[in-house]
This record gives C-alpha cells, sequence and structure tokens, in this order.
C-alpha cells in the first residue's frame, strides 16, 4: 500500500503503479471495496445502501459481492443507524454508516454529540469508537430542502470527531481508507457536486492519505486562497482566471480535513504570498473560514500584507432550484474577492 504525501507531481504519482480514471462515486466505492476485502471487521449500514446500491449509487455491487452481514440495509431512521454503528464500534467493528444527505443526519445528531464523539474519553481509552460516518453534503444538484446545506462547522466545533472533506477522486479513495483504519471517529463529508462532474487517475493499488495534512492544489506566489471540498474546483478556476487576466499568482491551498486542521500548511503559503483569502461553501457566520482566519492572524499576522478576504455562502437557508447559483461561491465571485485583496496598498 502507498501513501499519498502529495499528489502534485508525476514523479509521485507514478509511483502508485496503474491507474484508473474515476470520478468520485467510482473512487468512493472502490475504497469500501478496498476496507472490506482486506478487513473482515468493516462493515456497512445505511437505508438503501444495498439492494439500491445507495442514492448515488457509491456502493454499487458491494451487496453482492460482500452480502447482508457486511452491507446492511436499515431502516429509514437516522438515530438508529448511528446508535447501531456506536454499538458495533464498542464491541470491536469497524461500522461505516451512511447518511443519505448531511441534512438528513440531524435525527442522529445526538448519538453524534453524546457517544460518537464521547465514548473514548468516557471509558477512559478503554474502548475506541473507529467509525466512520458518511454524509453527501452541499448544493450543487438543484435538490430541495435539507439536501444542500454545508454545516461543517457543527462537527468539526465537537471535540472527538475528526471531520474529512475531499475534494477529488483521488484523495476521496485515499482519505476514506485511511478513515476507515482510524482508530477515532470521522465524519466523512462527501461533496456530491464532484460526485460526477470531472474524473482523474486513481491506483489500482490502495493507498492512503494523513488525516489532518493540507495540500497545495496550485503553487503560487501572490495570493494564498485556502479552499476545502466543493470549492477546491472554483478556487482552480478562480486562480486560472486571474493568472490569464491579471498575471495574478494564486496559490490554492485545499484543507482536505478542517478537523484537525493543518495550520502549518496554510501559514507557510501565507508567509510566501503575503496576502490571503478564504472560501466556503457554508453560510459566512462562523463558518470553517472564521476559524482559518484566527489561526493565519495568531500566527502569521506579521506575514500578511492586506486584510484577508472571507467568500462564502450567505447567512440565509440554503434557497431553493432558481437562486442556488446566487447562493455558491462561483468562480467569478471568488476572483473578485481575490482581486480586493490584491488592490489593497
Amino acid at each position: 500500500m502507498t501513501t499519498i504525501e502529495d499528489t502534485n507531481t508525476s514523479q509521485q504519482r507514478s509511483k502508485a503503479g496503474n491507474m484508473t480514471m474515476m470520478n468520485m462515486v467510482g473512487a468512493l466505492n472502490l475504497a469500501m471495496d478496498d476496507a472490506l476485502r482486506t478487513d473482515d471487521s468493516v462493515v456497512l449500514l445505511g437505508q438503501d445502501i444495498g439492494q439500491d446500491e445507495g442514492v448515488f449509487r457509491v456502493t454499487a455491487d458491494l451487496l453482492a459481492r460482500y452480502g447482508k452481514d457486511r452491507v446492511i440495509d436499515t431502516p429509514l431512521a437516522e438515530g438508529a443507524i448511528i446508535g447501531g454503528a456506536v454499538g458495533l464500534a464498542i464491541y470491536g467493528m469497524k461500522p461505516v454508516a451512511e447518511m443519505q444527505f448531511s441534512g438528513f443526519a440531524y435525527q442522529a445528531f445526538h448519538q453524534v454529540e453524546q457517544h460518537v464523539s464521547r465514548f473514548h474519553n468516557r471509558t477512559r481509552g478503554r474502548y475506541p469508537m473507529s467509525m466512520v460516518i458518511r454524509m453527501p453534503y452541499g448544493g450543487g444538484i438543484r435538490a430541495v430542502e435539507h439536501h444542500s446545506e454545508s454545516r461543517e462547522a457543527y462537527y468539526a466545533h465537537t471535540p472527538g470527531l475528526h471531520m474529512v472533506m475531499p475534494s477529488s477522486p483521488r484523495n476521496a479513495r485515499a482519505l476514506l481508507l485511511e478513515s476507515i483504519r482510524c482508530p477515532d471517529p470521522v465524519i466523512f463529508y462527501e461533496p456530491k457536486a464532484v460526485y460526477r462532474s470531472f474524473k482523474e487517475e486513481v491506483p489500482e493499488e490502495p493507498e492512503t492519505m494523513p488525516i489532518g495534512k493540507a495540500r497545495i492544489a496550485r503553487e503560487g506566489s501572490d495570493i494564498s486562497l485556502i479552499a476545502w471540498g466543493a470549492m477546491v474546483r472554483p478556487a482552480l478556476e478562480a486562480a486560472e482566471d486571474l493568472q490569464n487576466s491579471d498575471r495574478v499568482s494564486v496559490e490554492v491551498v485545499d484543507l482536505l480535513s478542517v478537523s484537525p486542521m493543518d495550520t502549518q500548511t496554510i501559514v507557510h503559503s501565507v508567509a510566501k504570498t503575503g496576502r490571503a483569502a478564504v472560501v466556503q461553501e457554508g453560510p459566512r457566520n462562523c463558518g470553517i473560514g472564521a476559524e482559518v482566519i484566527a489561526r493565519i492572524v495568531e500566527h502569521g499576522l506579521m506575514h500578511l500584507e492586506a486584510p484577508i478576504k472571507r467568500i462564502g455562502g450567505y447567512d440565509v437557508q440554503f434557497p431553493y432550484f432558481a437562486r442556488e447559483r446566487a447562493f455558491l461561491p462561483s468562480a467569478e465571485r471568488i476572483a473578485n474577492g481575490l482581486r480586493e485583496v490584491i488592490a489593497f496598498e
């Protein structure tokens, strides 16, 4: 098995051997297949994940390969799904529970807060809580209410949880496999707008990457742009636009996990560029962007040549179809925010 340290260079990518082009749905499916095949303690559970293969077909073919004792269809009861996963984890299994949409997880939040995040501490380390809760999150698919939220701040704020947010097929596969093997509970937010939006090379050989380590998605020298999850794609588009139109070199930092957060990589980037902006899909108030900015101020204030720009969703409920695009930060809105920071003197 290989470990991704940095997927930016062709040399490091070539170490993985044979590669296959796939989208994020295929990559996540591959990660769960890897885990089920190599570890008998891994089980999947969730509503419609078996016979119907999940709403987005992320669990396609896994019931046929591993049977109903490993891929478990549950009732429509989110609290029971997570409560059952807690019991499995206590007895040494490694459950991977799916919430059909992140907006449905509120019915299980009492289990997450009161048991998933606390049980290891409550038992003074006697019982690790090795489990993953997968949640498709975010907008971009013209869904109805409770299907498009980006509420990662709830979980990142909760001690005892890891909060992982991949941005591409390859890092999604590597991070999900690492999350399943992690001894601590992981909330795994999957950007459903990215599920089938593009493909990239994913190695046939299983690989992992460390939780809590950001990556430099694009090298730059004039300004640092910090993003995560679904926002990495428009961030990269904005960086390309500014390079072509304004000759501004934008460095894009992809957090990959928001708890733990890779403060070192963020501050190192800002120390190089002297300017920074943060883009988040969720509402502006008390979001992860505020935490990123706080860490830059705490650890890198003297490197800054301009105020930090925060770009994100608005402090309203996620809108319905006709206003969805207006809510989500676009490449154009991100680029305009970057221009404000660059223009500051």
